[in-house]
């Protein structure tokens, strides 16, 4: 499993960039936050999670470790893929996630692309009791990335 790449920004396309590792690129799906961190021809490095189907393997890029522990809390919510995980990345920080979770805040998920009301009201309900796990781990990293 790829858990991590660095390379040279090659392409930065509406929901994906091309990494170039030593001449191999890689095709990566993101959020609009985080490529609207990245700059074409530039070296970066993108926290990876790899996901493995019977027909694909895809790989998603995150820039930072808050974003990436929201990824993976919100495919564990039954009707969320991938794609709809990147939309709600892209329409909300991991803080406002946060915050639209606590509040129950069905409004704040339907800004996403491909969430409707019914979905939303799924997010915040199913939410509820996995942010418990994850404020933790999102405080960790908060911390240790301001400490940086």
């Amino acid at each position: 499993m790829i858990a991590k790449l660095r390379g040279v920004i090659d392409t930065i396309g509406e929901d994906y960039c091309v990494i170039d590792v030593n001449g191999v690129g890689y095709l990566v799906s993101a959020s609009a936050k985080t490529l609207s961190r990245l700059i074409k021809g530039n070296m970066f490095s993108l926290l990876i999670e790899t996901v493995v189907r019977e027909d694909s393997i895809s790989l998603f890029g995150f820039y930072d470790a808050w974003e990436k522990e929201w990824f993976l809390t919100l495919t564990k919510v039954q009707g969320v893929g991938a794609k709809v995980c990147l939309s709600i990345l892209s329409a909300l920080n991991p803080s406002q996630l946060a915050q639209a979770v606590s509040a129950q805040d069905k409004a704040a998920f339907t800004r996403a692309s491909g969430v409707g009301p019914k979905l939303a009201a799924r997010l915040v309900t199913e939410l509820k009791d996995k942010i418990v796990t994850i404020l933790p781990i999102i405080i960790y990293h908060f911390k240790y990335e301001s400490a940086s």
